[in-house]
């Protein structure tokens, strides 16, 4: 068992083992021998400062392009490990709905969604123009990542504050 098994779990557990015995009861012989679960901590983003560039929406929520590689979206999330918690970067072409690139990292910086967006480049070699849809996170509105997507020849999109 793990440090994560409270009252409930503890309950289940033993009576699976065959012991027939009520949650209360456990709950009183876990506060008797000191027993507390341990709870997972909350994600928190780490604070990133004020954003720098805050792109119009071309997509306007128009989410089904009929040509490949002219309308990419990319967005993060986070995944608690045994060492912590890990981001996963991730860019969408719209027109196929299919994931095509990735790239994770330990912090949500803005070089993880610079490395997801080159990858993706590499691998699709798009022309000049495709329109790039995003939230308006940090690591979007950063100088350096709109440097890459200019460099690139994107144009940025983004969503406006609070809505995805």
């Amino acid at each position: 068992m793990d440090a994560t098994y409270g009252s409930r779990r503890m309950m289940i557990e033993l009576n699976h083992q065959g012991y027939e015995v009520g949650r209360y009861k456990v709950r009183r012989l876990m506060r008797k021998f000191k027993l507390i679960a341990k709870r997972p901590r909350l994600h928190r983003y780490p604070y990133a400062g004020k954003a720098s560039f805050i792109a119009p929406n071309y997509l306007n929520r128009q989410f089904n392009p009929e040509q490949l590689n002219t309308h990419w979206s990319g967005d993060i999330t986070y995944i608690r490990t045994g060492q912590g918690w890990l981001y996963l970067a991730v860019i969408v072409d719209l027109c196929s709905r299919k994931i095509i690139s990735w790239a994770f990292s330990d912090k949500p910086n803005t070089e993880l969604t610079t490395r997801a967006i080159r990858l993706a480049v590499n691998k699709r070699e798009p022309m000049t123009g495709v329109i790039f849809h995003s939230d308006q996170g940090a690591q979007y509105t950063s100088e350096s990542f709109q440097k890459c997507l200019s460099e690139l020849g994107f144009k940025a999109s983004m969503s406006r504050a609070g809505n995805c």
